[in-house]
């Protein structure tokens, strides 16, 4: 199930940023920034009250080129469009705004609920000058300090209480995958050619309250697939594509939401830094993964072409040495009816289970070949491996002392397991525990 949003809009300098950063720091909730785009404290994931969420940072966004209103107004549509609770972040120093004014309105349009910060109030005596914001009729203003972090709990228990109740994932059989790339690689193309190659589409179904519609077909196998959709998410082309914050955050949004990721890169322009940002993203988030190069049929080959795109894609991608790749052609449909059986294989893999008897024969054999580490004097000793869950495959080993699992010893048994077992496209999680 996809984390709900929180988004934070307001007009500049009233501390938005600052907010953000406070609600996703460690003083307040365990949290961990997204991989791949810290450097633009965009958007975190962040907990609280043992709730998981994402938060939208739109002070974030750089529309220079645009005039001052016009920059507010693309703020508030990106948070109406993308998130589950808003909160509209004012200035108790200033006290109410025509800008604030202007952004309340647009925020009424929208059902979603819509709480209202009074960033600022640095004490006690200040609450009383925030009465003035009931006007803006978004309800009780709440008064908070983002540089001090006060009043943040308050804001944060009414969030939570916003957020639709937690669904259990449900082994429905429908197996969920997005198509993810840069702008021009051809996704789209990809998504028509994939679905008029099946000539079997089902239905449109409802996909998020964002007003994406992803698209259900089933395989000539008689699989059934989700094909999640972002295209729906570019109504507003002129915000969306003129960020690439925008273009990372609707990724990762399509990411959330799958099991399998098709990390589509073009076969002309080769890997750019984007192509990175969002592979690491969903590796972390511990989808499958599906490396699909498209436009093959634009390059001019030779007996050598294929391996050595896949030795330059390997050698930027180090870490997703377990995803296969395809070279594929949206236009020519060259090795399209390939996907959805690649895709359904990685889906077996990540749902592999292990028994315990056969992975410790298979864990003790990699210490005979290569003798656990020491540390000043201590070896690590492991005692037993078992599987602790799927989705991605998890495996908890219990040892004498965490520590000394070192980086690259946890990289050596990972690398025996797969080698024992079929787990291509699809990362696993070794986690080490002591033993009690």
């Amino acid at each position: 199930m996809a984390n709900p949003t929180i988004a934070i809009v307001g007009r500049p300098n009233v501390g938005k940023s600052t907010l953000f950063n406070r609600i996703a720091g460690e003083r307040i909730s365990i949290v961990e920034d997204t991989p791949g785009v810290t450097r633009d404290r965009i958007y975190a994931v962040g907990e609280w009250l043992g709730r998981e969420f994402n938060i939208i940072d739109t002070g974030g966004i750089e529309l220079s080129d645009e005039p001052f209103m016009e920059q507010i107004r693309y703020q508030a549509e990106i948070a109406m469009d993308e998130a589950d609770v808003i909160i509209l972040v004012a200035s108790g120093r200033e006290g109410v705004t025509d800008a604030d004014e202007l952004i309340a309105r647009l925020l009424h349009r929208t059902e979603k609920p819509i709480l209202l910060a009074v960033n600022k109030v640095d004490n006690p005596e200040m609450r009383a000058d925030i009465y003035d914001f009931y006007s803006l009729g978004l309800g009780e203003p709440y008064p908070v300090s983002g540089s001090h972090g006060l009043g943040l709990g308050d804001l944060l228990d009414e969030a939570v209480k916003h957020f639709k109740d937690e669904a259990e994932d449900v082994d429905d059989g429908i197996i969920r995958f997005s198509l993810i790339g840069r702008p021009n690689v051809g996704k789209s193309s990809l998504i028509n050619a994939i679905l008029g190659e099946e000539r079997v589409i089902v239905s449109d179904i409802a996909g998020t309250t964002r007003d994406a519609v992803d698209t259900a077909f089933t395989s000539e196998s008689g699989q059934p697939f989700v094909m999640i959709d972002t295209a729906g998410m570019r109504k507003r082309g002129k915000v969306y594509e003129s960020t690439e914050k925008y273009s990372v955050m609707r990724a990762m949004r399509a990411i959330d939401r799958s099991d399998i990721v098709l990390m589509v890169l073009n076969a002309e322009e080769g890997i750019r830094e984007y192509d990175k940002r969002i592979a690491g993203f969903a590796h972390e988030a511990g989808k499958g993964i599906l490396i699909v190069v498209n436009k093959w049929d634009l390059i001019e080959k030779d007996t050598n072409t294929m391996k050595e795109f896949e030795t330059k894609v390997r050698e930027e991608f180090k870490y997703l040495d377990y995803a296969p790749m395809i070279f594929v052609s949206a236009v020519t449909k060259q090795r399209l009816s390939q996907l959805p059986e690649m895709i359904e294989s990685i889906s077996m893999n990540q749902n592999l289970r292990v028994s315990s008897s056969v992975l410790n024969d298979v864990i003790m054999d990699a210490v005979a070949i290569n003798p656990t580490p020491t540390d000043k004097g201590t070896r690590l000793k492991i005692f037993y491996a078992t599987q602790v869950g799927v989705k991605p495959p998890t495996f908890v080993i219990f040892v004498n002392e965490e520590e000394l699992m070192h980086f690259s010893y946890k990289r050596f048994l990972e690398n025996q397991i797969r080698r024992a077992f079929p787990f291509e496209g699809t990362p696993i999680h070794i986690i080490p525990r002591r033993r009690k």
